[in-house]
């Protein structure tokens, strides 16, 4: 994610701070993304009004699943690396068992099945349509949740838990554990549109999701997000709408100024750091001078990344050097490891970002974005607080203490990284099934 006032860069849009997203007649018409032979979807109409809830089908063109393949096996290759680890980027044999399998074996069509069995909807808010998945639990007593997905996420992050979080009796849990479950595609992501203007920043999608929970009916409801989604739910949070009772972060806000100072500047850490508070300083030390290089480039100059639109292994290769935790996973995986996420799961996102032509558009909210990523934003609602060890940095109890006065959870879990319900789906579901028991 993007931030202002990184060390030695003098951009006016940074990422990570100091470090730190036509409808024609007819029963069914087809809604393109950015061109006409891209991803197409199929859109119910409602009469002429945009801000009407209409149903949302997904099909992908076989042509452009044939088109697809064409391209990975047509990739140039560079040579292999210098060095015989990933401290160049993502080594060139992950790449090339990652292009084979893209190109001989993967099939995109069991993850569009997947997507058409759930209910997708989409409404215009603010001058552009938010698609959105929304299901409801059976369970009369369920607790609205509105979950945000963060970069190079998508909703397919979230499609594991649904089932957990809707009917939490099929899967260990009790009836009183019930979620009814909005997950939004952000602007210039996936299904959503495209922005054709400046100003979709975090603050400005928390108020597109404020209104979509508005327009759903709900009354009362909780956050959830990681990555940007914790951007944007921190934000929702502090618009604070009454509806919303209380927000749960994987990925939070914590850095306390001496410490970020230290970073920004290269300073050793403060004296007298707990032994969670020095790990902490050296996973954010680390990211910011050897993992920071994409948030940069989509920070300062978005536009410039043509290559990633026009090339699917660019692409592929661009989204999965996005840490280095999950990018050795993932390395892991294409070597034939079992891990948290498997092959499909991964070339699912990929090709989600390839068939609707959104890698620019999503990396324009790098640009637009203008919060200190990881600074405290002074949120005053209830907040719970989920640390996965392989996250960028794991937040100490301390830290998160100090930038969320009414902290109502705290757990640190022992295995999961950046990608938490992608990646530990039954561990992220009880974490929000605890944190928010006390708001039934």
């Amino acid at each position: 994610m993007p931030n202002d006032n990184l060390p030695s860069v003098p951009s006016r849009r940074h990422f990570i701070d100091v470090a730190a997203a036509a409808v024609a007649a007819s029963s069914l018409s087809s809604f393109a993304f950015a061109q006409s032979n891209q991803a197409i979807t199929e859109i119910t109409p409602a009469g002429g009004d945009k801000t009407a809830i209409r149903k949302l089908r997904v099909h992908v063109p076989e042509s452009q699943l044939v088109d697809l393949r064409r391209r990975i096996k047509a990739t140039k290759w560079p040579e292999r690396e210098t060095v015989t680890d990933a401290s160049q980027g993502v080594q060139l044999a992950t790449m090339q068992k990652l292009a084979n399998y893209w190109a001989t074996s993967y099939d995109w069509r069991k993850v569009e099945a997947r997507m058409n069995a759930l209910p997708q909807f989409v409404t215009e808010i603010d001058g552009i349509d938010i698609h959105f998945i929304h299901v409801r639990s059976k369970e009369s007593n369920a607790l609205p949740m509105i979950i945000t997905h963060g970069w190079p996420g998508s909703i397919i992050e979230q499609m594991k838990v649904i089932g957990p979080l809707t009917n939490p009796t099929a899967h260990g849990g009790s009836a009183s554990d019930a979620f009814d479950v909005v997950i939004p595609s952000l602007p210039g992501y996936g299904f959503s549109g495209k922005p054709t203007a400046t100003g979709w920043d975090p603050a400005r999608i928390a108020r597109a999701w404020v209104t979509l929970m508005q327009r759903l009916g709900y009354k009362r409801y909780v956050a959830q997000g990681g990555d940007w989604g914790n951007a944007i739910t921190e934000q929702m949070a502090l618009i604070a709408p009454p509806e919303l009772l209380a927000i749960h972060t994987n990925m939070p806000a914590t850095v306390p100024d001496d410490i970020a100072n230290a970073l920004k500047y290269g300073n050793p850490a403060p004296a007298g750091l707990s032994p969670d508070e020095q790990h902490a300083f050296d996973q954010l030390d680390y990211f910011y001078k050897h993992g920071l290089g994409y948030a940069l480039e989509m920070a300062n100059r978005p536009q410039t990344l043509y290559g990633i639109a026009d090339s699917p292994i660019g692409l592929a290769a661009w989204m999965l050097d996005h840490d280095a935790a999950s990018q050795a996973m993932i390395a892991r995986v294409f070597d034939g490891q079992p891990e948290g996420l498997s092959r499909d799961d991964v070339l699912e996102n990929v090709t989600l970002y390839w068939l609707t032509n959104t890698a620019e558009s999503s990396a324009r909210l790098y640009w637009e974005n203008k919060l200190n990523f990881f600074a405290p934003k002074h949120v005053a609602i209830p907040v719970a607080v989920s640390v996965f060890p392989d996250e960028i940095y794991a937040a100490p109890k301390s830290w998160a203490e100090k930038a969320y006065p009414k902290l109502i959870h705290y757990n640190r879990l022992p295995k999961g990284g950046h990608f938490a319900a992608w990646e530990q789906p039954q561990a992220f579901t009880e974490e929000v099934r605890v944190s928010f028991r006390s708001f039934r």
